[in-house]
């Protein structure tokens, strides 16, 4: 708290409507503002424990430790929250936008135009059709919502259940078998092949009905969020339905 909150405090004034409404507004202009976004969007998203606690592995995806680039995927969430707070817009960006705040190496990276972009990230328009927008398409949340080698529906499906829907599924009961790999001279299986195999067990399909097809949903976008159309040099297969019969793709 500054000066002029500490001295409307005292005058009883924070409560009245248009005073609290000026004091946001002149907050989120503030400097520090940028502290409270980062400070909020990292622990909301788990994005904080990019880099620290999770982290790609580095033979498979050598790009995410360009320094630059790895600054660009860690503060996109962050400045893309300010921005709407800034502009005072709809929360349905948060799922759907036609922007996002990229620098030239991450905007590249993503397979948009770096035109007149820099180093200094920037509000960048996204085109008709793209296959970005929101913060589920971002790298940092695809990151932190993958194994460090691999995708995982499992894990992206619980993330949204956890950090966007607010419904956490159960944890897992105990002594679940481990995905199978696929093995040296047998026929490649995607992921989502495997997966299919392992939810074969009543035990585990409960679950995974509310959790695989918001996973598989995302299932285009690789470890660090590159978008892809094939995996174990098979088609990916990004539909699903949910629990209550609604398709989704």
């Amino acid at each position: 708290p500054d000066a002029a909150l500490f001295d409307l405090a005292e005058k009883g004034k924070l409560h009245e409507p248009e005073v609290l409404k000026s004091q946001v507004v002149r907050l989120l202009a503030d400097i520090k503002s940028r502290d409270f976004a980062q400070r909020f969007v990292e622990q909301w998203l788990g994005t904080r424990e990019l880099g620290r606690d999770i982290k790609p592995d580095q033979k498979l995806f050598p790009e995410y430790y360009d320094a630059e680039l790895q600054g660009a995927i860690r503060y996109e969430p962050v400045l893309f929250f300010q921005e709407m707070l800034s502009k005072d817009l709809s929360l349905l960006n948060l799922l759907d936008s036609k922007f996002t705040v990229v620098t030239g190496r991450l905007a590249k990276f993503y397979g948009l135009s770096a035109k007149d972009m820099s180093q200094q990230p920037k509000h960048a328009d996204l085109p008709e059709n793209s296959h970005r927008g929101g913060i589920l398409t971002m790298s940092a949340v695809l990151a932190v919502s993958s194994y460090p080698q691999r995708t995982s529906p499992v894990l992206r499906g619980k993330w949204v259940l956890e950090n966007i829907l607010g419904t956490p599924p159960p944890a897992p009961p105990p002594n679940v078998p481990a995905l199978p790999e696929n093995q040296a001279g047998a026929p490649a299986q995607t992921l989502r092949e495997r997966l299919e195999q392992h939810r074969a067990n009543p035990v585990c399909a409960t679950c995974h009905d509310r959790i695989d097809p918001l996973g598989f949903a995302l299932e285009n976008y690789d470890v660090l969020g590159r978008w892809r159309t094939s995996d174990a040099g098979k088609p990916i297969d990004s539909a699903g339905q949910l629990p209550d019969g609604t398709k989704i793709d």
